[in-house]
């Protein structure tokens, strides 16, 4: 599942930032490894992203000045040691939206990376502050993590996320869902255009009908409403409810044939092939429409989820 958009919970609890990382030294300065202990709340960071340590600052000034005299690595790791709570803060801003399943202790762990990145790098005659140069590399370590682990390219993203506010905001203009003309003019694509894009898209709509109900909500999972057998909720009951009618209502308002394609590769299990069948179209014509049909309700439900 790909999905760019859902929003989680930023939580950076003690367990996940008090691990050990190991980051790899570089050949320049060691060959073996280093085990950094990332400080927990005790070493808080605010908001301006300071970091509060018990170093002093004539401490702290003076490892400098010898780490810049002779860099070792027992020098380097006292200053990441001091400068942890960065990556923790850092990590912290940076995980707020992403989806549930990425945990913020990978992307300390990452973080960390770039913490020692900065350290070596970072020349205090320049009169720059360190915090502000760290923080950068810190946060640059982060997002190239993540970007090596989605095999979707970053333009057909940008592309999905354009196509999505074009809807939006023709679903509010015109208080129905738009044609693939009304949405090419919008977008200043032709119609062949448009569906070569829907093609393009097909990778970023790999996602579970049920998720598309919890489109702008915490938790939307349809899992996760479901009652236990031994202890009925009704809190569960009626939202799970409410979740199937807005579902029910956004799949009424689409074209014909994209409720058909929903309708039988969703509830129906058919395949792409055996839907083209029935439908007496290509393959490919069928993953176009699905494509638009599942940007269509998401665009739909989430505009109901914002009321």
């Amino acid at each position: 599942m790909t999905e760019p958009i859902p929003a989680r919970d930023d939580r950076i609890g003690d367990e996940a930032t008090s691990r050990s990382v190991e980051v790899a030294t570089t050949p320049a300065r060691a060959t073996d490894r280093v085990q950094v202990q990332v400080p927990s709340d005790e070493s808080a960071t605010d908001r301006d992203g300071q970091h509060e340590t018990g170093t002093p600052t004539s401490d702290i000034d003076e490892l400098w000045r010898e780490y810049v005299r002779l860099p070792s690595r027992a020098l380097r790791d006292r200053l990441v040691l001091h400068y942890a709570p960065l990556v923790k803060y850092v990590a912290g801003r940076v995980g707020t939206g992403l989806p549930t399943h990425i945990d913020t202790g990978d992307l300390i762990g990452s973080g960390i990376f770039g913490l020692v990145d900065a350290i070596e790098k970072f020349d205090p005659d320049r009169g720059w502050k360190f915090e502000t140069y760290a923080m950068q590399r810190i946060r640059g370590a982060i997002l190239d993590d993540l970007r090596s682990q989605d095999w979707v390219p970053r333009v057909v993203r940008s592309r999905a996320r354009e196509v999505e506010r074009a809807l939006e905001r023709l679903g509010g203009r015109l208080h129905r869902t738009p044609t693939d003309v009304e949405l090419a003019d919008e977008l200043g694509y032709t119609v062949t255009e448009l569906r070569d894009l829907y093609g393009q898209l097909r990778l970023t709509s790999v996602v579970a009908l049920e998720e598309l109900i919890g489109a702008g909500r915490e938790s939307g999972s349809l899992v996760d409403a479901l009652p236990d057998d031994d202890a009925i909720d009704p809190v569960s009951v009626l939202v799970d409810r409410d979740n199937r009618r807005q579902l029910a209502d956004a799949i009424a308002q689409l074209a014909e044939r994209d409720r058909i394609v929903v309708s039988l590769y969703y509830f129906e299990s058919l395949t792409l092939a055996e839907i083209g069948k029935v439908l007496g179209v290509t393959e490919s014509r069928v993953s176009q429409l699905h494509t638009r049909a599942v940007l269509r309700l998401r665009a739909k439900l989430t505009e109901q989820a914002s009321v």
